[in-house]
């Protein structure tokens, strides 16, 4: 699934394919959908909003599209009347006079008015945004009662906790932290609470502005220059299960968390 760094990049896309120009046609898959398509057309993109791995298409006229690419969802922005050659099914076009942006395969397309994303149940139990909020705002949200006395490794995956964090973002805040995947933020004290909240915010926001890549940079290039494929390169601990470590050499562990894979090094991340 798409985390809030690739969801952010669809967003960066969409608002430079969409805002300078009118649509001048909306098309939904869904027949509940078609008739706000009418309502849509000849007006102006005013801002495309990322919400975790939510997506909020704002409109001139106080509609906004909302998505969630859930597993299989992905915008494409092509040329007006290009079209790629998939098997995914489209599930909505908006087309001005230069581009098309379609969004294939997501099952989550809704539109909303104001009332209605303040109210929705998705989008108003979020967390903070980990992409916009600052490492204060993390770290007060380690203190909050429903999260204090959780392990780690789910915590991380609440997006009423923090929002746009999934599984390769876990892994590689907590390497990045030195904190093993099953500490409570109860276990820790200021100065690692401090220092999770400060990696979540860096390794999120390095993932966004390096396509992805979080492994420290240094590292990454010498890597590539050396010949390694992205997979190798891109993080320092994630998919990584029986690698060395980039910092100490010792064998990094894969194992199951929350029914999905999480990774760390045993040495730099201890009980």
């Amino acid at each position: 699934m798409p985390e809030g760094p690739e969801i952010r990049r669809s967003a960066d896309r969409l608002e430079r394919a969409l805002t300078p120009i009118r649509t001048d046609e909306v098309r939904f898959a869904f027949e509940h959908l078609k008739p706000f398509e009418p309502r849509l057309r000849r007006r102006h993109v005013t801002q495309v909003e990322t919400r975790g791995k939510a997506l909020l298409i704002h409109f001139d006229n106080q509609l906004s599209i909302y998505s969630h690419n859930q597993l299989y969802g992905r915008w494409m922005v092509r040329k007006r009347g290009s079209y790629p050659d998939t098997r995914r099914q489209l599930r909505l076009a908006i087309h001005n006079e230069k581009t098309s942006a379609l969004l294939y395969s997501a099952s989550e397309i809704q539109v909303l008015t104001p009332r209605q994303i303040s109210g929705h149940p998705f989008l108003s139990k979020l967390g903070p945004d980990v992409l916009s909020a600052d490492a204060e705002q993390i770290r007060v949200q380690l203190d909050g009662e429903r999260f204090h006395r959780r392990r780690l490794a789910s915590l991380l995956l609440d997006q009423g906790f923090l929002a746009g964090v999934g599984n390769y973002l876990r892994s590689e805040i907590l390497f990045v932290a030195r904190l093993h995947p099953d500490r409570r933020p109860a276990d820790c004290d200021d100065e690692e609470l401090r220092g999770l909240a400060a990696a979540a915010r860096a390794v999120s926001l390095q993932s966004y502005r390096h396509n992805g890549v979080t492994n420290d940079l240094q590292i990454a290039r010498a890597l590539r220059a050396d010949g390694q494929s992205r997979g190798q390169y891109r993080h320092g601990v994630f998919a990584r299960g029986g690698q060395p470590c980039r910092i100490c050499s010792t064998r990094v562990i894969g194992a199951l968390a929350a029914s999905r894979r999480i990774y760390h090094c045993p040495v730099c991340q201890p009980v």
